[in-house]
């Protein structure tokens, strides 16, 4: 993967989520608890640590919220069997919708996906809401296989993605769209 299709993620870089082979803290959320194996490093998230995770030597994740509250990206996490036709129905439903840039990474996990919608500034609770109605019209067309981010069942430590290893598939502009 190259650097300009990280570039696409618009990813908060000031700093990065490191994940241990141990359990870093124990947070009480909404009468749960999450048991955090990703440590934050507050240094800056650059070509080489970067590298490092594509090489498989770490794994790193980026922050989905910035520390005003505003979100780039809405992300559906794909944990089905099936990402061909997922993603057909996203796709669809994206377009529908009226959203013209998004792209779909593959994780490490062979069949995984994360389709990140970029949004541009939206604040934390539109980006929630937003992606609940999608979540909830993506349902009524297959069985749910996702997760939503950001969303507010989880502490804010929770609110991160790993970094992608690979674009599946990739949607820019809107060279179609005139034919609506």
């Amino acid at each position: 993967m190259t650097a300009m299709d990280m570039k696409l993620i618009k990813m908060i870089s000031d700093h990065y989520w490191l994940k241990s082979d141990k359990v870093v803290s124990k947070i009480s959320f909404k009468g749960r608890t999450f048991y955090n194996k990703f440590e934050r490093v507050n240094a800056s998230l650059n070509q080489a640590v970067i590298n490092s995770h594509l090489k498989g030597d770490i794994t790193v994740a980026h922050s989905l919220v910035n520390s005003r509250g505003k979100v780039e990206n809405i992300v559906i996490d794909y944990n089905g069997r099936d990402p061909e036709r997922f993603y057909h129905r996203a796709q669809l439903l994206l377009r529908e919708e009226g959203y013209i840039n998004f792209t779909a990474y593959k994780t490490k996990t062979e069949g995984h996906l994360h389709l990140y919608i970029h949004k541009g500034h939206t604040t934390l609770q539109e980006a929630i809401q937003l992606g609940k109605i999608l979540s909830m019209k993506l349902a009524a067309k297959q069985p749910k296989q996702w997760k939503m981010f950001p969303n507010n069942d989880m502490p804010d430590e929770y609110n991160i993605l790993t970094l992608p290893y690979e674009v599946y598939a990739k949607e820019r502009g809107a060279s179609w769209s005139k034919h609506m």
